[in-house]
């Protein structure tokens, strides 16, 4: 019996947390929201660890796993952004990036060849320190803990890494597009 489907259910199951964590930002409920949060985001190291582990790799999967990502964070970014919970500006960098590296995938999957997705190192530090700078911003409209300072630096840190990953991304794949890689 094949296993190969958990990883892409454990994907759909973090597609669906994120229409409850949105509406309990937006509602007040930080607490649940927090622990929906987290669940999602340890969930995402567990579809890939089983994923890499066990080879249970599948296309379906590969797409499902960064369009996870990509909801959980934007979908939070912009709702922590409209409840004034985080700078409007810093969510519009992070949305910006990402509209950027899609925009491009595509434009590359059709113009070169099929895309095959790599993260690179920055780009899992920056996935990384997004999910515990919003990990941070809800424990503190939840509990306020911790310090504004904490989450102060790790928004700089976001910014720093957000910046540098999509420039990363943009001149990678610019260059392999060039050689018809």
């Amino acid at each position: 019996m094949s296993f190969k489907w958990i990883p892409n259910a454990i994907s759909l199951m973090r597609i669906v947390l994120v229409a409850p964590i949105l509406m309990l930002i937006l509602k007040g409920g930080f607490a649940w929201a927090l622990a929906l949060f987290w669940l999602a985001g340890f969930s995402d190291g567990v579809d890939g660890y089983l994923a890499k582990r066990f080879e249970w790799h599948t296309r379906l999967g590969a797409l499902l796993d960064p369009i996870a990502d990509k909801l959980l964070v934007a979908g939070t970014f912009i709702t922590l952004a409209y409840t004034q919970h985080i700078p409007v500006w810093l969510a519009a960098v992070v949305i910006f990036r990402d509209v950027v590296i899609v925009v491009g995938a595509t434009a590359y999957n059709f113009l070169v060849r099929p895309v095959q997705g790599e993260p690179t190192r920055i780009s899992k530090l920056n996935t990384a320190l997004q999910m515990l700078f919003l990990l941070f911003v809800l424990s503190r409209a939840g509990f306020g803990w911790p310090d504004q300072i904490a989450i102060t630096v790790l928004g700089a840190s976001v910014l720093i890494t957000v910046v540098i990953s999509g420039v990363d991304y943009v001149w990678s794949w610019s260059r392999r597009a060039r050689r018809g890689e």
